[in-house]
């Protein structure tokens, strides 16, 4: 019995909603050209309904789980609906209706550029289709290639300057290596004081020791040299011209030592 109630409840909901289909008229079907309206309130509500049927497809796209092919084909639908509003919104204000377009928002692509609606870049990818397979790609940024200078390119950029040809030509350079010639000169010359001063007393100490050692020793068992030996003096002398020869040869320059050279034979022959 329950059956049979559901039956006819559902046969009178059906005729109910016939009735009421009836007295609305016939459904109009949207024109395929925007240009074929001519009324401005029926253009207006042309673009209310694909502003609704946008939003519910790009609701229904959300859903990863319905399928390459349909969500493909949803991602088409909504870009031609948007295309489709582009066309209304233009007739709108040939109607003398407002300006949407002007208002709207930009619209901006994952890089933050600004993407033109009805033309080939303006294609859009919305919810699950950005994910389908050669559409992730189109969002990932290449990384910047290195470009790898070549032999000829690192010859192309050696010039005079990389020498060192034309540092001296201001004048500026001579002036500061004097004066760090002349401070290391300075400095070479307080280390080789220093250092002779060391020597002076290790000498001093040596000569003191030796002369307090006891003369005892036996003459037959000293040791007999038949060559002329150099005295304290005369060794002193040589370590003391080797150590400045040692100095000019490092801080002096070629002609200033002939110059010096030259100035001792002069001297000699004298």
């Amino acid at each position: 019995m329950a059956r049979n109630e559901e039956k006819a409840q559902s046969m009178l909901n059906r005729f109910l909603a016939g009735k009421k289909e009836e007295s609305r008229g016939p459904r109009q079907k949207r024109p395929y050209l925007a240009s074929e309206c001519l009324d401005l309130n029926e253009a207006d509500r042309w673009r209310q309904q694909i502003l609704r049927e946008i939003g519910r497809k790009v609701t229904e796209i959300q859903n990863a789980g319905l399928g390459e092919h349909r969500i493909r084909d949803l991602n088409d639908e909504i870009n031609k609906l948007i295309r489709e509003k582009g066309h209304w919104e233009r007739r709108i204000v040939e109607l003398g209706g407002p300006n949407y377009a002007k208002g709207a928002p930009k619209i901006t692509d994952s890089e933050g550029r600004e993407v033109a609606e009805g033309k080939g870049p303006g294609y859009r990818y919305f919810g699950a289709a950005k994910n389908l397979p050669g559409v992730k790609e189109l969002f990932e940024k290449e990384p910047p290639r290195k470009v790898r200078r070549t032999r000829h390119d690192m010859y192309r950029r050696i010039d005079a300057d990389y020498f060192g040809f034309r540092d001296e030509e201001d004048g500026v350079l001579v002036k500061v290596e004097a004066i760090a010639e002349k401070e290391m000169r300075q400095k070479a010359i307080a280390e080789w004081e220093v250092q002779e001063a060391k020597r002076q007393e290790a000498i001093a100490g040596i000569k003191t020791v030796a002369d307090a050692a006891p003369r005892d020793v036996d003459t037959a068992s000293q040791f007999v040299a038949y060559v002329p030996l150099p005295d304290d003096k005369e060794i002193e002398r040589r370590v003391l011209d080797k150590k400045k020869a040692a100095l000019l040869s490092k801080y002096a320059s070629e002609p200033l030592l002939r110059e010096q050279e030259e100035a001792r034979a002069l001297l000699r022959r004298k």
